[in-house]
């Protein structure tokens, strides 16, 4: 499984951005994708995930209303739209995948992660 995420970069606070991951390999055992952030000095966060066939999501208390995931399922990719950025979303974002049904915030296969840079 590979894991290929994208689109992240330097943002000034309000802009938006959208990032990418690209799953490869075997997708069907995937039953969710989901989204991370880690800042500097700071643990691992949970920030969206989404139900690869059903496309139930879930989001953090801390971008609810801000960001969304998505994902498109012919093209084997999830999206994370943000919105409304703040310089506190400064991170580097991963994507992640696991085959886990309902435990939504422990994954098995981890992209590389993506800059995002919120000026103030």
């Amino acid at each position: 499984v590979q894991l290929q995420a994208s689109g992240g970069g330097l943002v000034q606070a309000g802009g938006s951005l959208r990032l990418s991951c690209a799953a490869s390999g075997r997708t069907l055992s995937f039953y969710r994708m989901g989204w991370f952030r880690q800042a500097p000095g700071k643990e691992r966060e949970f920030v969206a995930t989404v139900a690869w066939s059903l496309g139930n999501t879930y989001h953090a208390d801390s971008v609810k209303g801000r960001f969304t995931i998505s994902r498109d399922n012919t093209k084997n990719t999830v999206y994370l739209q943000m919105n409304s950025l703040k310089p506190e979303d400064t991170a580097v974002y991963y994507c992640a995948a696991t085959g886990r049904i309902r435990d939504i915030f422990n994954y098995d296969y981890w992209g590389q992660g993506t800059q995002v840079t919120v000026s103030s």
